[in-house]
């Protein structure tokens, strides 16, 4: 069966907030009636209407699988017979779509099959949690509906018990308008296990009628403007799926994804926007935006959480190998101190009050490595735990929108791993725009014991082009004595997990203005079992 729309609630967190910001804050009063006298908030809001109209493959933006489980595995797709269009050329109607899963690519051994419902109020998406299959096995499905058939995609379960060995991706910041996804196109061919995007998936902001460094036209109307509404972050998925290397992975691996600031927007922390948007109108466009990430992605939904419009946090075990804790660094975070830029730290950094998780999420976490079976134990998610510091005019500076502006939170994080006896504690993050490898301590301003290895993933595409080594890289080496690895060229990272030892193989392109570029290894990374040190190749 499909899954049902995202559980969207407008219960606000109080403790969320501390003290005054630097942005217009309205009363919860106010926020609250804003979202619910908003017309078509959970309902289809879509400017078609009418009957389907005919145009090119209906399933055009591609097939994809994610949050895989021992026994399960959700597939996606859209219907999209117009996909640049208001509406992707559906209209109003309400499309049966069989989907079938097989033990092999031929589609001939089937073992699942369903019929799903593609509505207008889901964007035409379809979600469907396929259950009763074998743990650790290599899966293909396909999709067929309105005579159309779509392409076969394979997926892949997670394994239960004492897995010898796993290969995960994991990449962000996606920026459509900054060059090719010639990335996903080698990550492809390595077909990992599972692949974590670990946020901006979309970027918000308006793109140049010149398409940018892809230089076309062929773009939603929208396309021109800043997202605001659940139409036009809907065009935004579709202009971004239309990508053919962007589909070839989702074809070929299963995704776990989390939404960073991009796709809803800059920097923005729990119920605060970037640049004075009134409350009650950012928690409209903030619930119409993670309806659309839902929408747009191969999430498995989880029980409503009080102060979110979705519960992104959730985990993924891979037998006793693995665990992936899957973070929300933005629907519960208090503003960040000081502007969302790089300061100095101090005693807003300092304070107890200022959370990244929200005191939620921070007992979730806490709890789970409390229970945890596995031999590493993974923080999967936005921006890094690091100071990634820069001398700035004699002052050390530090992103106030990671967690170097958290520090309270970090500590506790941090500690309580280690108080619960977690030895191989690893960060994978993306945000940056670059690659690190850095050693995970509780602070950075004086000795402290290194604790874990955190390994930042530089862009898909955002920034375009990169370098070796560019001015930032060079400045954050020079004031960072915990840095292991820096680069700033565009690509991924893929991980080879094994009980004794990880290995972290750092993929990069020295161009993406083709999509025809290819990308080799700048450095292969190894920590060892139980050595919360690296080794740099």
């Amino acid at each position: 069966m499909p899954s049902s729309s995202p559980d969207i609630v407008v219960t606000p967190d109080r403790g969320i907030r501390v003290g005054i910001t630097r942005r217009r804050f309205l009363s919860w009063t106010g926020a609250a009636a804003a979202l619910a006298f908003t017309p078509g908030l959970l309902a289809d809001t879509t400017a078609s209407s009418g009957a389907m109209r005919p145009g090119g493959d209906l399933f055009g933006l591609g097939v994809a699988s994610g949050d895989p489980l021992p026994d399960g595995v959700i597939l996606w797709t859209r219907l999209a017979p117009n996909p640049l269009a208001r509406g992707s050329g559906m209209g109003a109607d309400i499309v049966d779509v069989d989907w079938e899963v097989a033990a092999d690519e031929s589609m001939r051994r089937t073992v699942r099959w369903g019929r799903a419902r593609a509505t207008p109020a889901a964007g035409h998406t379809v979600h469907v949690d396929v259950r009763g299959l074998a743990p650790a096995r290599e899966y293909f499905y396909r999709f067929t509906a309105g005579g159309a058939r779509s392409a076969v995609g394979r997926t892949v379960t997670a394994p239960v018990g004492a897995a010898t060995s796993m290969t995960f991706a994991h990449a962000s910041c996606q920026s459509w308008a900054d060059g090719f996804y010639v990335a996903y196109a080698d990550m492809a061919a390595h077909a990992p296990d599972v692949v974590f995007h670990l946020g901006d998936y979309i970027y918000e902001k308006p793109i140049h009628r010149g398409g940018g460094a892809r230089e076309t036209a062929e773009m939603p109307e929208s396309a021109a403007r800043e997202c605001l509404d659940l139409d036009d972050y809907r065009d935004r998925y579709a202009l971004y799926k239309l990508d053919p290397h962007l589909q070839a992975i989702h074809r070929t691996s299963p995704f776990v994804c989390a939404f960073d600031d991009h796709e809803v927007d800059n920097n923005w922390a729990a119920t605060i926007p970037e640049d004075g948007m009134p409350v009650p109108d950012f928690l409209v466009r903030r619930a119409h935006a993670l309806r659309a990430w839902w929408e747009n992605t191969p999430v498995r939904l989880t029980p409503r959480t009080p102060g979110a419009d979705i519960r992104a946090y959730r985990r993924f075990r891979y037998g006793t190998l693995a665990e992936f804790n899957v973070l929300d660094t933005r629907s519960h975070r208090t503003d960040q101190p000081n502007g969302d830029g790089d300061t100095a730290q101090n005693t807003a950094t300092a304070d107890r009050r200022h959370t990244i998780l929200g005191s939620t999420q921070e007992r979730w976490l806490l709890d789970g490595f409390d229970r945890s079976p596995a031999r590493w134990n993974v923080l999967a998610h936005q921006t890094t735990i690091a100071d990634l510091a820069r001398d700035d005019d004699g002052v050390r500076a530090v992103s106030m929108d990671g967690w170097s502006g958290y520090e309270a939170s970090r500590t506790r994080v941090l500690e309580g791993a280690r108080d619960r006896g977690v030895s191989n504690l690893v960060s994978v993050v993306g945000d940056i725009h670059r690659n690190v490898v850095a050693d995970l301590r509780t602070t950075y301003r004086n000795e402290s014991p290194t604790l874990g290895v955190e390994l930042a993933a530089t862009s898909i595409a955002s920034g375009g082009d990169g370098e070796d080594s560019d001015r930032s890289d060079r400045a954050l080496k020079a004031a960072s004595p915990h840095v292991r690895f820096g680069n700033a060229q565009r690509g991924y990272v893929l991980n080879r997990v094994r009980p004794d030892r990880w290995e972290a193989e750092f993929r990069v392109a020295d161009s993406i203005r083709s999509p025809d570029e290819s990308l080799h290894t700048r450095a292969v990374v190894t920590i060892a079992h139980d050595q919360p040190d690296v080794d740099v190749v």
